[in-house]
């Protein structure tokens, strides 16, 4: 998921002085660029490799530090010392370290962030340490998300789709549908979502408002086989066919008045709206599954889960993109090959330490991106009888498309226009333009043209 803090490199930059200040060193224990030194004295004569990453939850944390500690006691000559940072600390902790040189040896890294890292010279290449069949067993997709000019700068450690229909079974039945056969197309989409939609429930729900467009219709996009800008960057692509078609269904959606006049308050990363029955349906990433199970259990009967229905029923196009995490090796640690091993034995290793991961930790919200450890997800007991998890590892991630890395204003520009059409009523060719023409002066303004990485 996306949280877009534009207040972050403002700040960073305020607190890069105060760390320059610290001191530095370039023993064991310490951060790349310098830091403090382990605390614990019976690691004192080992290599010590600091690792930090964002906190999701608990049950994350204590996976991390369960297998964390078993790969400590499994040697005796690195010691790997974890370091969780609260999410709204993150991105200025993480910038601010690497302006002062102080990253830590391994770091937590998205999906879209690892193409420029490599190319700032921010993350090394996993290559020259770790054995090559490790990236054999990912999946063709996920290889690419992680590589650049025929290196690999991350790891990858699970995706998770960002757009998934959930429904209501018990008001499909309420309303005379069938709850076992949920909406394919999108005239079935607005059809179901009629009948759905009385008193205080709306028939179905999305995306809000312009911030979540953004992220959220990246799939969608995908779906019709188009990019608001071209593939070496220089020229808005935004202005088509395609793009009429999928804002105007939109502009549908809230002409038929099947969604909620104003976004719910939770907004999209939460399932609330369906499981306590104000919505009949919700298009949410896979991480709700985690919520209903931990949040909702007794509703979990009550719920369907199904492909985002595609202009024709076909599902074998793209519904949603695929975001994630990874872990990366800062460009300047003294220790690569030593972080390699470890970043192999958490993530490339064993299948049952992600089986754990994904078994006990997700409740299978979230999937694999070895073709090994889907395996095992297959063969496990609860794994192979879980039929939200099948039904996703089959009918979506396969599909899915990487989220892009593209400026984050030519995603704006794009929601902007949908935000035109759908609330304000504006002529859809008018928005088009109008995001055309935005995103062209982007590309003016700041040298874009022939700055795409991957080209």
């Amino acid at each position: 998921m996306k949280i877009k803090k534009y207040a972050v490199l403002l700040l960073a930059v305020l607190m890069t002085v105060s760390v320059l200040l610290a001191g530095c060193g370039d023993g064991p224990g310490e951060p790349a660029g310098g830091g403090k030194k382990t605390k614990n004295k019976d690691n004192e004569g080992k290599t010590v490799l600091n690792f930090w990453t964002p906190q999701w939850g608990d049950k994350d944390t204590e996976w991390f530090e369960k297998w964390i500690d078993e790969y400590n006691k499994s040697q005796d000559e690195v010691v790997v010392e974890l370091e969780v940072i609260p999410g709204d600390a993150w991105d200025q902790k993480v910038v601010a370290a690497q302006a002062a040189g102080t990253s830590p040896d391994i770091t937590t890294m998205n999906y879209n962030k690892i193409v420029f890292s490599a190319k700032q010279g921010e993350i090394q290449a996993l290559d020259d340490y770790v054995d090559p069949s490790v990236f054999e067993d990912l999946y063709d997709n996920i290889n690419d998300f992680v590589s650049l000019d025929g290196k690999h700068y991350a790891y990858p450690m699970l995706v998770e789709p960002s757009a998934v229909l959930f429904y209501r079974k018990d008001l499909f039945e309420e309303a005379g549908l069938d709850p076992e056969s949920p909406p394919t197309t999108w005239d079935e989409l607005i059809e179901y979502g009629k009948k759905l939609t009385k008193d205080n429930v709306v028939g179905f729900t999305a995306a809000g408002n312009s911030v979540e467009i953004a992220w959220t219709h990246w799939g969608l996009q995908g779906m019709m086989g188009v990019s608001p800008v071209n593939d070496d960057w220089s020229e808005a692509t935004i202005n088509t066919p395609e793009y009429k078609q999928l804002i105007e269904f939109w502009a549908r959606l809230n002409k038929e008045g099947i969604v909620p006049k104003q976004a719910f308050e939770t907004g999209y990363n939460d399932i609330k709206p369906l499981a306590e029955g104000q919505a009949a349906m919700q298009v949410i990433g896979s991480w709700a599954i985690g919520q209903l199970r931990n949040d909702y259990p007794d509703m979990l009967d009550k719920i369907g889960v199904a492909v985002m229905p595609t202009p024709d029923g076909n599902f074998e196009r793209p519904t949603a993109s695929l975001g994630g995490w990874t872990l990366t090796i800062d460009g300047k640690s003294k220790h690569p090959k030593e972080a390699a091993d470890f970043i192999s034995y958490l993530l490339a290793g064993d299948e049952e330490i992600m089986l754990d991961f994904f078994k006990n930790v997700t409740k299978f919200s979230k999937f694999a991106v070895r073709k090994s450890v889907d395996e095992k997800l297959a063969a496990d007991p609860e794994g192979s009888q879980d039929p939200w998890r099948n039904m996703i590892a089959e009918k979506i991630v396969p599909y899915a498309v990487p989220e892009p890395i593209y400026a984050w204003e030519i995603s704006v520009a794009y929601a902007n226009a949908v935000e035109r059409v759908a609330l304000t009523g504006e002529d859809v060719e008018k928005s088009l333009q109008t995001a055309e023409k935005e995103i062209n002066e982007y590309i003016a303004n700041n040298n874009y043209a022939g700055t795409n990485p991957k080209k």
